[in-house]
């Protein structure tokens, strides 16, 4: 092929991506926007859009409203052209989610499996994973699996290299991907999170995520980039040292943040799984409880207050107890922040995720929609 045939291709590439990106990012627009905005031929953009339509990647659906003329067409990417599987691995159980090309959750499940580093444990995963995906008619259109587990994983992503919390040091990905006929990523749940926030958040320069699962995450965000560090620990909060002789931690130190702020802590503590805790917590019917909730903020303010030293970001709030808290909630929290600082935080410093105990799972599956994004 000569440089002059090689150089139109790529200008066609091109040129078929900045449409296809523009169409994306605006959600809905029309010939006449993609002409004007992108500074493109109406020729170019009609072939590029034609060539779209026809590999299934955009659709012509409805009209927008008159300003004199025709009405013009509105022009959208088809969102479930494809479908990227994402998968949160907990102790006794995990979570599958479906997510279209702009992240939103089409489908989402969980199966009681408690965990064991065993064959047969990797197999019924593939298995029920497979089961989902057939179940919701989705097969031909996978882009991959993405799969977030309790556990710091290697660089590369190929093996959990530190996993107490579920005795998983030693999972590889290839334990999951040998039962799966699709591309499959490895990642732990933290990182996962910071990656659905992210995504949430798009103008998200550095942020402090605390992720409160049953056990507790934590992951930062700084220049619009997850930090992970020489060994992947990067963000790990949760082994914050709150109190030296305080309640024994899963990694064999005392008072960390884990056993004062995870889901875990808050459920041993009242006796109570966290959705009847906070029914009962927002009924006032139980008075202990409230006492129970300050004691639990107290710990969690104490924590942001000393990050927020560290790293002068917003601060989310994420994972399963997320959705739980409330407005009066946040103005405490920011009340003791700022009660002995020299940095106050603002109230919108403070982020509330949305996705509860599904979070990792999204976040997860976020690595293929990027990627099929870029490559476009």
């Amino acid at each position: 092929m000569n440089e002059k045939g090689l150089t139109t291709i790529n200008l066609k590439q091109i040129n078929r991506a900045k449409v296809y990106q523009y169409i994306y990012k605006k959600e809905a627009t029309s010939k006449l926007q993609i002409v004007q905005d992108l500074q493109m031929g109406l020729s170019t953009v009609s072939q590029n859009l034609t060539i779209l339509e026809k590999e299934g990647l955009i659709e012509r659906n409805g009209y927008f409203e008159s300003t004199g003329g025709r009405k013009a067409q509105a022009i959208r990417i088809v969102s479930s052209f494809k479908i990227s599987i994402g998968v949160g691995i907990l102790k006794n159980l995990f979570h599958i989610t479906a997510v279209d090309l702009y992240g939103d959750t089409l489908f989402a499940d969980t199966v009681s499996l408690p965990y064991s580093n065993e064959p047969s444990y990797y197999e019924q995963v593939a298995q029920e994973i497979q089961k989902f995906i057939t179940a919701n008619h989705y097969e031909d259109r996978i882009l991959g699996v993405s799969i977030a587990t309790q556990g710091i994983t290697s660089p590369d992503n190929t093996i959990v290299t530190y996993g107490n919390i579920m005795n998983n040091t030693g999972m590889r990905l290839e334990d999951f991907s040998k039962y799966l006929p699709y591309p499959c990523h490895l990642e732990h749940d933290s990182k996962s999170a910071a990656c659905l926030e992210l995504w949430n958040h798009q103008d998200l320069d550095s942020a402090v995520i605390f992720l409160l699962n049953q056990n507790l995450g934590g992951a930062i965000i700084a220049n619009h980039n997850i930090l992970q560090g020489n060994s992947m620990h990067s963000g790990t909060i949760e082994h914050m040292c709150l109190n030296p002789e305080g309640p024994l931690c899963y990694c064999g130190n005392r008072g960390c943040l884990e056993t004062y702020c995870s889901a875990n802590a808050l459920e041993n503590a009242s006796g109570l799984s966290a959705k009847d805790f906070f029914t009962q917590l927002r009924s006032g019917e139980v008075p202990q409880l409230l006492q129970i909730w300050k004691d639990y903020l107290n710990h969690l303010a104490f924590a942001m207050k000393n990050l927020n030293t560290v790293l002068d970001a917003p601060i989310i709030i994420s994972g399963y107890l997320a959705p739980y808290f409330t407005e009066e909630d946040i103005d405490y929290l920011i009340e003791h922040i700022n009660s002995a600082t020299p940095f106050p935080l603002g109230r919108g410093n403070i982020l509330i995720g949305v996705h509860g105990q599904y979070t990792p799972a999204i976040g997860a599956s976020l690595f293929y929609i990027q990627q099929f994004i870029n490559s476009i």
